[in-house]
C-alpha cells in the first residue's frame, strides 16, 4: 500500500471549494480516485474523540477510525498514493460542507439521528453516549430538574441543544440557555462562573473535564436525556462510497481493534497532557462492536 499523505485546509481556503468538478454522474468515489485525495471534516475540541494535539496533530478516537477509512479507500480504489485534507468544522456548518463537496466525510462527534438522514448519509455507529450535566460538585446538581432557573450553557448546533431546550419547555424550568461555538468555549464559560452548568453527550463532558483546571473539582452527572449512536457522515445517494466505510468500521468493530482504540482513548492517558478520562467501556458499546449497524437509537 502506497503512503498517506496529510494537508491540513483553513476555513478561509474551504469557502472556495466547490463541487463542479464532480457533477453530473461522478461519485465520491470517482472524485477521490481523479484527485487521489479525499478531503475530512474534523471537529477541533471533541476530546477524545477529534481535536488537536499539543503538536498541532489531529488525534482522537474518530481520527483513527477515519484513517482506517481512507486505508480501505485507498484500497478500494487501488491508488499508490492517497492525500488527506483536514477541514475544520462545527455543530453548525458541517452539514453545508458535506453538501456542497468541500468535504467527503466527516468523522467525529455527530449524532446519528431520523431527521438529518433528509441531507446526508450515516455510517454504522462508531459510539454511543447520554446527554447529561458537567458542574461543580458542590454546586448542588444532580440531575436536569437542579438546573431550573439556572444559567446553562451547551455547543450551539448539537442534538443536546435540542434536547435541552425541548426538557426546559416541557417542564417550564426556566433555564437561561446559552450556546457556545465550540465545547471548550463552553467549558470557558463553566470554569469563569458565568455559567452553572455545561449540558453535553457525556463522552465529550469527559473528555472537558478532564481540560479543566482543576478536574477533580467537576462531575458528569445527571439520568440522560437522551440515548445517541455517533457516526461518521457522507453525502447521500453514493452506495458505494457508503459500503465501503461500513465495511471498513464493521471490520475495525469484529476483528477487536476497535476496542483497542477505546482502551486507548478512553482508559490510557492520551495528549495533550496525558489526561486520563477513565471511563470503562458500556455494555452498548460492547454489544454495537458484536453487532456493527448503521441504526440510529431514536
Amino acid at each position: 500500500m502506497g503512503k498517506l499523505h496529510l494537508t491540513v485546509l483553513t476555513s478561509a481556503l474551504l469557502v472556495g471549494v466547490t463541487y463542479a468538478a464532480c457533477a453530473g454522474t461522478s461519485e465520491t468515489l470517482e472524485k477521490i480516485a481523479a484527485t487521489s485525495t479525499i478531503r475530512i471534516g474534523q471537529r477541533v475540541s471533541s476530546v477524545p474523540f477529534s481535536y488537536y494535539s499539543d503538536k498541532g496533530r489531529a488525534v482522537g478516537y474518530s481520527q483513527d477510525i477515519v484513517l482506517k477509512i481512507v486505508t480501505a479507500v485507498q484500497r478500494e480504489l487501488k491508488l499508490p498514493s492517497l492525500t488527506i485534507e483536514l477541514a475544520p468544522i462545527t455543530g453548525q456548518n458541517w452539514i453545508p460542507l458535506l453538501v456542497n463537496g468541500t468535504v467527503d466525510i466527516e468523522c467525529s462527534s455527530t449524532s446519528h439521528i431520523p431527521d438529518r438522514e433528509q441531507k446526508v448519509a450515516f455510517s454504522n455507529t462508531i459510539f454511543i453516549i447520554g446527554t447529561r450535566i458537567l458542574s461543580r460538585k458542590d454546586a448542588g446538581i444532580a440531575d436536569f430538574r437542579d438546573l431550573a432557573g439556572r444559567r446553562v450553557v451547551v455547543t450551539a448546533g448539537t442534538t443536546a441543544e435540542r434536547s435541552l431546550h425541548r426538557f426546559n419547555e416541557e417542564h417550564s424550568a426556566g433555564m437561561i440557555i446559552v450556546a457556545a461555538k465550540e465545547h471548550d468555549e463552553a467549558l470557558q464559560q463553566l470554569e469563569a462562573g458565568s455559567v452553572a452548568a455545561f449540558v453535553m453527550d457525556d463522552a465529550l463532558l469527559y473528555g472537558e473535564r478532564v481540560e479543566a483546571d482543576h478536574p477533580d473539582d467537576w462531575i458528569v452527572t445527571g439520568t440522560p436525556l437522551a440515548r445517541e449512536a455517533y457516526a461518521c457522515t457522507m453525502r447521500k445517494d453514493d452506495a458505494p462510497f457508503k459500503a465501503v466505510v461500513d465495511k471498513a468500521i464493521a471490520a475495525l468493530m469484529k476483528s477487536g481493534e476497535a476496542r483497542i482504540l477505546y482502551e486507548k482513548w478512553f482508559t490510557q492517558p492520551i495528549p495533550p497532557n496525558g489526561m486520563n478520562l477513565n471511563w470503562p467501556i458500556s455494555d452498548a458499546l460492547i454489544d454495537l462492536y458484536n453487532a456493527p449497524n448503521d441504526r440510529p437509537l431514536e
